[in-house]
């Protein structure tokens, strides 16, 4: 006979972990079932915990080189890579604790460790054992694509799932892939000391974020020796002498890169697999489960966040959604995703971030707007921190934010002001009137608002309205 639970959720990654804590305290019988053996997720494991540290160890042996700018003694660094990726399983290892099963198991949920199969709409089966529910949250993320190359997978190439656990520094990597995740890799293997190529199929790197902004970081690309191949193709791959060879069109031109690895960061994939969602009335295609905007399946009993249900991939939408989610099952209420102003942010150096539309987005829509933009390189603390590269530019319209893109250090943090002022829906005047610390770096979206008062304001209109204010008032 089944176990009866009131929710069972597939998947042990943020949206998951998120959904299972809230609805076990809530009072409900839940029952979490996560494929693998440990929880976590892509996130924690292959995703944004090892980049993002792999990242800041980058950045740390770049500052080393930079000694000199700051007044202090430089010195070449040699790189122990197998130091640096054992941190980077430190931290994992360290942030797990929070994400162990007695945690959940704590808050009254039941962890079960195993793929899960559904063989009715309202069972699935785990290691033999079958789960009921009256509620069913598909959360079992995505996996890296690799693109069907001729001879690609053969080479052996490295993933998310892969590159942290590399010893040794390769001599030579190249990169399939000018998104987020390659180029972030791509400059921190760089800064490590590996000769980087990167190979994108489309006309630019960061293909959805402003063209202006990947322009910008291009050039700081090809000044730190990556070299980027836009509009070229992979056609073939082949393995030589101790090196492995990727075959590419670009245009009419054949090219040949060759590199110790090559890491594919291509996209991601949807896991639906084994998953037999047709035994559960529930439709998906390509890009994950079709779900509505309550974030429920084609099955009524059934929802689903995070990856596997899109359409941004990134863990706090994730969470975001779970959040819905969990409104949705445990009150009943008629919760919606609102995806007006989601953010994301690029872990470069300098790092990018974007909400909302840009500015060719805008005229594409017809929407009238302007563009207000402020460099840091008139921003006191960035000088200070030796960080003047990028700008703030903020599309705005009737008074509001539309959206923002900014480039320069700690843009992922900076990019909430314009999002809280786009989900509260205040104008934009209320950041300019908010009185900012000096000197920090915040200081930038105050002054790229400012540019639209500025010349309002000491305009020769004005000027003549304060000469007849102080002449007739005194």
């Amino acid at each position: 006979m089944a176990a009866a639970y009131d929710v069972v959720v597939i998947g042990g990654g943020a949206g998951g972990l998120v959904l299972t804590a809230g609805a076990a305290q809530l009072g409900l019988k839940v029952a979490l079932v996560e494929k693998g053996d440990r929880l976590g997720g892509d996130c924690l494991h292959h995703g944004c915990v090892p980049s993002k540290t792999l990242i800041h160890s980058a950045k740390v042996a770049s500052l080393i080189r930079r000694a000199p700018e700051f007044g202090l003694e430089g010195r070449e660094a040699p790189v122990d890579f197998a130091r640096v990726t054992a941190h980077v399983h430190d931290v994992i290892a360290e942030i797990q604790k929070h994400d162990d099963p007695e945690r959940f198991r704590g808050y009254g949920a039941e962890v079960f460790f195993g793929p899960a199969r559904f063989v009715s709409p309202r069972e699935v089966e785990v290691n033999g054992r079958r789960l009921a529910g009256r509620k069913f949250v598909l959360a079992t993320g995505s996996r890296p694509l690799v693109p069907p190359v001729e001879g690609l997978e053969a080479v052996g190439p490295l993933t998310n799932e892969a590159v942290f656990g590399l010893k040794r520094l390769p001599a030579s990597l190249l990169v399939m892939g000018g998104g987020p995740i390659g180029i972030e890799l791509a400059q921190a293997f760089a800064r490590f000391g590996a000769r980087v190529t990167v190979v994108e199929m489309l006309d630019r790197i960061l293909p959805s974020e402003d063209p202006e902004i990947c322009a910008a970081l291009g050039e700081v690309l090809h000044a730190e020796g990556v070299a980027i191949h836009t509009g070229t193709r992979a056609v073939r791959a082949v393995a030589g002498p101790g090196r492995k060879v990727l075959i590419c069109r670009e245009g009419e031109r054949e090219l040949r890169f060759e590199a110790d690895e090559i890491l594919v960061a291509a996209g991601r994939a949807p896991n639906v697999e084994g998953l037999n969602l047709e035994a559960a009335g529930v439709a998906y295609g390509p890009k994950g489960v079709q779900v509505d905007a309550r974030l429920r399946t084609t099955a009524k009993h059934i929802w689903a966040c995070g990856d596997v249900a899109g359409p941004y991939l990134f863990t706090h939408v994730a969470e975001y959604q779970a959040g819905i989610v969990l409104r949705n099952v445990a009150f009943h209420l008629p919760a919606r995703a609102d995806y007006r102003a989601v953010p994301w942010a690029t872990f470069t150096d300098p790092e990018v971030a974007r909400v909302g539309l840009t500015a060719g987005e805008a005229r594409q829509r017809g929407i009238p707007h302007e563009v207000l933009r402020f460099p840091f390189s008139q921003v006191d603390r960035a000088l200070a921190q030796g960080e003047p590269r990028g700008f703030a530019k903020l599309v705005v319209a009737r008074g509001r934010i539309l959206g923002a893109s900014i480039i320069g250090p700690h843009a992922g943090e900076l990019i909430h002001e314009a999002v809280l002022a786009m989900q509260a829906r205040l104008p934009f005047r209320r950041i300019s009137e908010a009185v900012h610390v000096y000197p920090t770096l915040a200081q930038v979206n105050r002054r790229a608002v400012n540019t639209y008062y500025g010349p309002r304001l000491f305009s020769p209109r004005t000027r003549i309205l304060v000469r007849w204010i102080q002449k007739v008032l005194g």
